[in-house]
């Protein structure tokens, strides 16, 4: 009864931004009404909610598995909460757009139908997974296996003119074009260039692989900006909304600076991707892990503010963390996750990594300080296991973000790591931040704990470690 009602709500809110959405539409034609960054995140809902129905749908279906299902209501949680965040960005101005109460309503109820899900996870002891995305076993390995050269791929992008396209949205749409059999994966090969696009892959598009020549000679670039009228969402130069998406040697970059503020390079909203020798540059809001179950592998994430954020189910593993100089009066903030609900099972784990200064921040680090993260939402969760720590890091390790707010619901965790900025000696004596000495406790966060990756990553190819 609870799910019915859920998917009625979402339903129902679907409608409701679809025609507010072409009201928008008509208002700023005519030059009068709400503003920009009003109409970008209507168009950003109605994806939203679309997406959302799609998953709810399949909580219904009684042979998904309680991870599965958790999973995807804590997407479908992530997205309404990301529309009500960027309709609310413009409070107190005169362009204000008001969030009906029947969408208000929907946080209720999906919080009921966490606490559900929540319960019966808690009560079991196995689940195994049965997501569509697992029966592609004729691509096994093919992520690390794929070599350009004696590999096939089904669309071919280079500058010179050497493949099927010049430009990447080229090969993004004729793959939208086609009538996918959702079973097999897709290859799609970028060519070593600088490709000045902003890039979306539907949720339609499901398994899809993305390969480059290699970090920082395939690159993926843009400078769109929230300062400029971007929501945070839309802002991002590539952002992936289908569900098994894979990634290897690109550089995905924001170039519109520091004082432009977020700024994205890269939003993931797919559920079971991989990215794998992968690059992120940016300054504030580099890397949206926005929803679902995501592993980064052997990659380079580059930022100041907030620069690993959203509120995916995220591990990064024996990546490369590297804080760049911020604006004169800013300090730096790794991470900001956006857990909002105590069910949800989603956070950040940074797990036997490397965090160092950026070449750009290395000389003058003692100028600025840095911070393992702060808590965006009320429930935000991270945690930082077997990672070397330069000295740049903060004694107190981790900031606030308002006041008080999150401090004893948020959960913060250290476990194992090394290097000058691992003392933990100083850190903030919140109740929500825990020095993890047990690791049953600090393995609740690793890729199979956390992420059911044994019965997942191991279709890429990729090196992954499933423990501590």
């Amino acid at each position: 009864m609870v799910m019915q009602l859920v998917h009625q709500a979402v339903v129902g809110a679907t409608n409701w931004t679809r025609s507010a959405s072409l009201n928008v539409v008509k208002e700023i034609e005519n030059k009068v009404g709400y503003g920009e960054n009003v109409y970008n995140a209507l168009n950003d809902c109605v994806k939203l909610y679309e997406d959302s129905e799609e998953r709810v749908g399949r909580l219904l279906v009684s042979s998904y598995g309680i991870n599965d299902k958790l999973s995807w209501l804590s997407g479908v949680f992530t997205n309404h909460r990301t529309c009500l965040d960027e309709l609310n960005y413009d409070k107190g101005s005169s362009s204000h757009f008001v969030v009906p109460q029947e969408a208000q309503n929907l946080t209720d109820l999906l919080s009921r139908a966490l606490a559900f899900y929540g319960g019966l996870q808690s009560q079991q002891k196995e689940d195994k997974m049965t997501s569509t995305t697992l029966d592609l076993d004729i691509n096994r390995g093919f992520l690390v296996s794929w070599d350009g050269k004696n590999s096939m791929a089904h669309y071919v992008v280079a500058k010179d003119g050497s493949g099927n396209f010049r430009t990447i949205n080229e090969a993004v749409k004729a793959l939208d074009q086609r009538n996918q059999n959702h079973h097999h994966r897709v290859v799609i090969y970028v060519k070593s260039g600088v490709y000045s696009e902003n890039v979306e892959i539907k949720r339609n598009m499901k398994n899809v692989m993305f390969v480059g020549d290699g970090i920082d000679k395939t690159i993926v670039t843009g400078n769109r900006n929230v300062k400029d009228g971007a929501t945070t969402y839309n802002s991002a130069t590539f952002i992936v909304a289908g569900d098994g998406f894979w990634a290897r040697d690109i550089t995905f970059e924001n170039t519109a600076g520091p004082q432009n503020h977020q700024a994205v390079a890269i939003t993931v909203a797919s559920d079971l991707s991989v990215f794998y020798r992968c690059s992120f540059k940016g300054y504030q809001d580099t890397l949206f892990v926005h929803s679902l179950r995501q592993f980064y592998r052997d990659c380079y994430v580059y930022g100041t503010v907030d620069f690993i954020f959203g509120n995916a189910a995220a591990v990064l593993q024996n990546c490369n963390i590297l804080v760049r100089r911020p604006m004169d009066h800013q300090g730096n903030m790794i991470t900001a996750q956006g857990r909002d609900d105590p069910n949800e099972n989603t956070g950040i784990s940074i797990h036997m990594s490397h965090v160092a200064p950026a070449p750009d921040l290395e000389v003058v680090k003692g100028s600025f300080k840095t911070f393992l993260g702060r808590p965006w939402k009320k429930y935000s969760r991270t945690v930082v296991l077997k990672t070397d720590l330069d000295g740049l890091i903060h004694p107190k390790g981790w900031d606030e973000w308002k006041g008080n707010f999150a401090l004893s619901t948020l959960f913060y965790g250290e476990y194992m790591n090394s290097g000058n900025g691992a003392s933990t000696a100083q850190r903030v004596n919140w109740p929500g931040f825990h020095v993890l000495n047990d690791p049953r406790e600090a393995g609740r966060f690793t890729v199979n704990s956390f992420l059911q990756g044994e019965n997942w990553i191991h279709m890429t190819g990729v090196p992954f470690s499933p423990g501590l």
